[in-house]
């Protein structure tokens, strides 16, 4: 079926549009479009227009090249490290000695004189008992040290009157020895007495408790109206004399550390204050829940604001290892199993990976024993982007890494 075509209006030359390309078959051939001139004529505007449709369509397919992306980065230069090793650990301070006090008898509490969070001196009053029972005991004790006082007075008299009479040869020296054996025995019960009487003297006093030495009130373990036995806790008391910091140690480091005595504190509160600390004691077995070694690190002369239960930091410092890189945790990029670090080629603008064995683990840090060299300049930030030879652009001057620390 013949094909439709719009004619154009052509100035020049009346010839039908369809005809110049052969379209339309038969109804052009006889609609007087055939002839040489015509032929002619479609032959020399035929060729320029197909070229350029050719162009345009060309052109049309073509995809625009795109421009290679330009990831931003935080990169860092690798610096050796300084031959030692610094180990930090969190901790709390506590007392090196905190005294369960109690009473030294049983009774019923009529008073308690402090709160937690009070400060003691040596000798304060911390609490009291009914001093009614310790009243009627030291009245008892005492009425028995009168008669017995009294016994050995009338003993003493009368031997005194049995010696003069046995010096006269009025009695027997069996007598005599009878009488001297009576206020033997009257002197005997009197100490005895006494020694009761100031015994239960003593009980009285102990119905007040003290402190034995100055601190601080931690905790309060009865109340008023509570009846208590001898050596029950009454009242905890934290001696201020002395402080430390107690921390964990874990147990793949634990035998590294031990022989560390002198280290370094620092509280939450004022971390730019290092404090010099001792090892005083490593616990040889490991804690049952947490699985770590306790171990208390003495502060020698803590200043006033170093008080019981900041969060303190210990850093044990290990001299003498070989000098090695520590790279940020951020660095690291784990591939088929393996660990690897972005490298940066600060001529082309590229970095690439690189292959690395890694070491201990200290705080955010790592230890590269294989795969870097210090000045190489390593990725930091956002190394899950990157692509090997990808071109970058740093965020920031190139930071360095600290020396410090090995």
């Amino acid at each position: 079926m013949p094909v439709p075509c719009p004619r154009p209006e052509v100035a020049a030359v009346d010839v039908p549009f369809c005809a110049l390309f052969g379209v339309g078959g038969a109804a052009a051939a006889t609609s007087g479009g055939g002839g040489p001139r015509v032929r002619r004529f479609r032959a020399l505007f035929a060729l320029p227009v197909l070229a350029g449709l050719l162009v345009v369509l060309g052109g049309c397919n073509r995809q625009p090249e795109r421009a290679p992306e330009v990831r931003p980065v935080r990169l860092m230069q690798l610096q050796p490290g300084a031959g030692k090793t610094d180990f930090e650990f969190s901790g709390d301070v506590r007392p090196r000695i905190e005294s369960r006090l109690g009473f030294r008898v049983g009774g019923k509490i009529a008073a308690r004189l402090v709160d937690v969070g009070a400060t003691v001196r040596k000798g304060q009053p911390l609490a009291r008992l009914d001093p009614t029972d310790l009243g009627l005991a030291e009245a008892g004790s005492r009425a028995q040290y009168d008669a017995a006082k009294t016994d050995r007075d009338l003993a003493e008299a009368d031997l005194k009157r049995y010696n003069e009479l046995f010096a006269k040869k009025f009695i027997s020296a069996a007598e005599q020895q009878r009488r001297q054996a009576t206020y033997d025995s009257a002197v005997s019960r009197l100490r005895q007495a006494e020694a009761a009487l100031r015994n239960q003297a003593n009980q009285t006093t102990y119905g007040v408790l003290t402190a034995d030495a100055d601190g601080v009130v931690t905790l309060i373990d009865a109340e008023v109206g509570q009846v208590v036995t001898a050596g029950q806790s009454v009242v905890r008391v934290a001696q201020t004399a002395e402080k430390e910091v107690a921390v964990g140690l874990p147990e793949d480091q634990v035998e590294r550390l031990r022989g560390i005595a002198d280290v370094t504190v620092r509280t939450w509160a004022e971390p730019g204050r290092p404090l010099p600390g001792h090892v005083r004691e490593i616990s040889p077995m490991a804690d049952p829940v947490t699985r770590t070694y306790a171990a208390r690190i003495s502060v020698p002369n803590p200043p006033a604001d170093f008080k019981f239960g900041m969060t303190a930091v210990v850093t044990f410092t290990r001299t003498g290892d070989n000098a090695a890189l520590r790279v940020p945790l951020s660095a690291l990029l784990q591939q088929q199993g393996g660990n690897q670090v972005w490298v940066y080629n600060a001529a082309a603008g590229t970095v690439n990976p690189v292959p690395v064995t890694l070491g201990d683990l200290q705080g955010n840090e790592i230890e590269v024993k294989q795969g870097l060299s210090p000045g190489q300049t390593i990725v930091t930030a956002g190394v899950h982007l990157l692509k090997p030879g990808q071109k970058v652009r740093p965020l920031q001057a190139v930071a360095s890494a600290p020396a410090a620390r090995n």
